[in-house]
């Protein structure tokens, strides 16, 4: 595994100056030495705070671009998740920085374990491959009761016994909320001042909110902003242990991040701006634990069709969904890239290297983006169309695979016949699934004939004797070419006395069961004389029975 971080600082931890703060911290130390030795197995050895102000300030200067996503396992990759990770990509890539992977699991209620692979699926599919991790906080807690009390040595913390639902800020702080005009009326406990109503209550450990000042800071999306910190509730940083933690008191968002963005040097927080509100809350934090704070930048808010929240009513919000359905994965990231940000011109079809050229965090609107699903179509036919044919194979390859339908040849022998075949369809393809359902005759013999194009194209009573006749006049052709197949076509249709498309509309139905479909005669090119001929003698009957019935 990668380490994130420098050599372990080796000072001792302050000692505990609370009498009852030690028996929770016991129980963490007893978690963490079996805890330790997994760490070690993993060679990751965290990064102490003293480092940080130097290096952090360093690295604001450009000396080392950091980045992190860190997504909770309480659901699957959704788009704006996905959108937040594309953009500390794409600054990671563009700044020839680091990405780094956490995955915030500390929520025991909320968090479950097996998405996490889902999420990680996900970030690969879209090509966002991570540098370091990923991390996990819930092998990291001994590092969050380290700062917790060290933050109560100082102060800057006390311990709070109150039933967590009793005022805002329990243990269900705000960790996601967004910001707000009015004015908040704050209700402080007395376990501020040391005078608990009870002790029955497990404490958790609260952050003591500077009073009578304001907190400022320089968002590079949204400008400069502040709040009064009297509005500001003295916010849970560990909430009180409990038996579903196994007695172990566990980090609330607030310190998890701090704490972690510390150790990792992360130098800019990338994300949406639902956590603008917990930035001040933030900010507090890291000058506690005399930190430099990182840069801040908070991106748009992805709204459906109805400017509401992006949400399940609105249609698939998950990665996995539009993968599922047959997107392809740069379409999806160009697509994802311009949900927020402006090259600055009238640009929109971006290649990754040309999305990690030219990102930058000035580009990023304050304006929330609105996700149109015909828009995400149109990329996705683009890219289809566009893409050059060797990079489209294999993602066609699979499709074919999953489907039952591809044969090893395509892949060897007969990959020539594969590509042109694919170059024909890909101008008419919408989604990957098009080319196994809507263009699948050209993949097998195994296909039916749509009824609604049977019912309009071989009606015609003179078709079974014409269409038998061209069987015969294509069966005896000495070359298999465009022209010739033309040919054999319209001179019969001429002989007879009909218009072309009268054969040309039931040959194509009779060669791939469908009444749209790539020019006829480049099909029974691709096709081949014995393929197409086949086709037809086995399309007589039914062709025979439709015209008999009228």
């Amino acid at each position: 595994m990668a380490r994130f971080g420098a050599p372990r600082d080796r000072k001792r931890p302050l000692a505990p100056r609370s009498r009852l703060f030690r028996p929770w911290l016991a129980r963490v130390c007893r978690w963490h030495r079996l805890s330790s030795i997994f760490l070690r197995l993993n060679g990751w050895t965290p990064v102490s705070y003293s480092d940080h102000p130097r290096s952090q300030a360093a690295d604001a200067r450009g000396e080392g671009v950091r980045v992190r996503f860190a997504p909770s396992p309480t659901g699957f990759l959704h788009v704006g998740g996905a959108r937040t990770a594309l953009f500390n990509w794409l600054f990671a890539r563009h700044q020839r920085g680091t990405f780094i992977l956490r995955i915030e699991d500390t929520d025991l209620e909320r968090n479950r374990p097996e998405l996490v692979e889902g999420i990680l699926d996900g970030l690969r599919w879209l090509g966002l491959d991570w540098d370091e991790g990923p991390f996990y906080q819930s092998q990291r807690l001994p590092g969050y009761a380290a700062a917790a009390e060290k933050l109560l040595s100082k102060g800057a913390a006390y311990l709070c016994h109150c039933p967590p639902e009793k005022y805002a800020g329990g243990d269900s702080a705000d960790e996601a909320g967004t910001a707000k005009s009015e004015i908040k009326r704050i209700v402080r406990c007395s376990c501020r001042d040391a005078k608990p109503s009870t002790a029955d209550q497990n404490p958790a450990v609260r952050f003591r909110v500077p009073l009578g000042t304001t907190t400022r800071f320089d968002d590079a999306v949204f400008g400069p902003r502040e709040i009064h910190n009297d509005e500001m509730e003295d916010f849970v940083l560990l909430r009180s242990a409990r038996s579903a933690s196994g007695g172990t008191a566990l980090p609330t968002y607030q310190l998890g991040a701090v704490v972690d963005d510390i150790d990792m040097r992360i130098t800019h927080v990338i994300r949406g701006a639902d956590h603008i509100s917990n930035t001040p809350k933030q900010i507090l934090l890291y000058r506690a634990l005399d930190a430099v704070p990182p840069v801040f930048a908070h991106v748009p808010l992805i709204l459906g069709p109805d400017r509401t929240r992006l949400s399940k009513r609105h249609g698939a919000t998950s990665v996995s969904s539009y993968r599922d359905e047959g997107f392809l994965p740069e379409a999806f990231r160009n697509f994802l890239a311009l949900l927020g940000w402006s090259s600055g011109d009238d640009t929109e079809m971006f290649r990754t290297s040309d999305l990690i050229q030219r990102f930058s965090l000035s580009g990023v609107s304050r304006t929330n983006a609105v996700f149109d699903r015909a828009k995400l179509e149109w990329f996705n036919q683009q890219y289809l169309q566009k893409l050059p044919l060797e990079e489209l194979l294999p993602a066609i390859q699979a499709e074919l695979e999953k489907a039952g339908l591809w044969r090893p040849e395509w892949g060897a022998s007969q990959r020539e016949w594969f590509a042109r075949t694919v170059d024909l369809l890909r101008p008419r393809t919408r989604l990957l699934p098009d080319f196994s359902h809507w263009a699948r005759a050209f993949f097998t013999d195994d296909f039916d004939y749509d009824l609604a194009a049977r019912e309009k194209f071989w009606k015609d009573e003179r078709l079974p004797d014409l269409l038998t006749r061209l069987t015969d006049e294509l069966a005896a052709l000495p070359d298999w070419t465009h022209d010739a197949c033309d040919r054999a076509l319209r001179q019969l249709a001429e002989k007879a006395g009909v218009k072309a498309a009268l054969l040309i509309n039931a040959t194509r139905v009779a060669l791939v069961g469908q009444p749209v479909a790539p020019p006829l005669f480049d099909t029974m090119l691709v096709l081949g004389k014995e393929r197409v001929v086949g086709r037809l003698r086995r399309a007589l009957p039914a062709i025979s029975a439709r015209s008999a019935a009228g």
